[in-house]
């Protein structure tokens, strides 16, 4: 091979990395624009790893409430069904009854993992509720989330896997 025929090689293999880096670069970019899109204070919602957008209480507002008695302390819960949440932003096709959805709060260390079967059965009253702090908390009758202590109070992140 020529020398000339070498210079023309490695000239080649240095412009295909040059794109492939700008092109994983520019990715990367819009990916995280992508997330810095959301409203301020909003909650973020991943599906599959990937933002679909943000739970915004003013938009909640325009939802159908329903309400519960808490066992615990016998208090009136009301809020907005979990499931009507995701249908703003998601179509129900996307979701099986085993899809996971994991809703937690940050600076609460805490996290509820449950099924869409779960979060579609009306007996469970899978719902955000406003808390005395104007936060939504994740409330239920389901026995792994009946009790304030089991309860995701300042919810900041929603996670479904498919």
């Amino acid at each position: 091979m020529s020398q000339n025929k070498r210079i023309g090689l490695a000239m080649g293999i240095v412009l295909v990395i040059v794109l492939v880096v700008t092109a994983v670069d520019t990715w990367r970019r819009n990916s995280m624009a992508a997330e810095l899109n959301i409203t301020p204070g909003s909650i973020p919602i991943y599906y599959g790893g990937n933002l679909i957008g943000g739970v915004v209480i003013a938009e909640l507002e325009s939802l159908p409430t329903v309400s519960f008695v808490d066992a615990e302390k016998g208090k009136t819960q009301e809020g907005w069904l979990l499931q009507d949440v995701f249908l703003l932003y998601l179509p129900t096709k996307e979701l099986s009854p085993e899809s996971q959805i994991t809703v937690s709060s940050s600076s609460r260390g805490k996290t509820a993992v449950l099924t869409w079967a779960e979060v579609q059965n009306p007996d469970n009253n899978v719902l955000f509720d406003l808390s005395g702090a104007g936060t939504l908390k994740l409330v239920s009758t389901l026995e792994n989330l009946d009790t304030r202590d089991e309860w995701v109070q300042d919810t900041d992140k929603i996670e479904i896997e498919p």
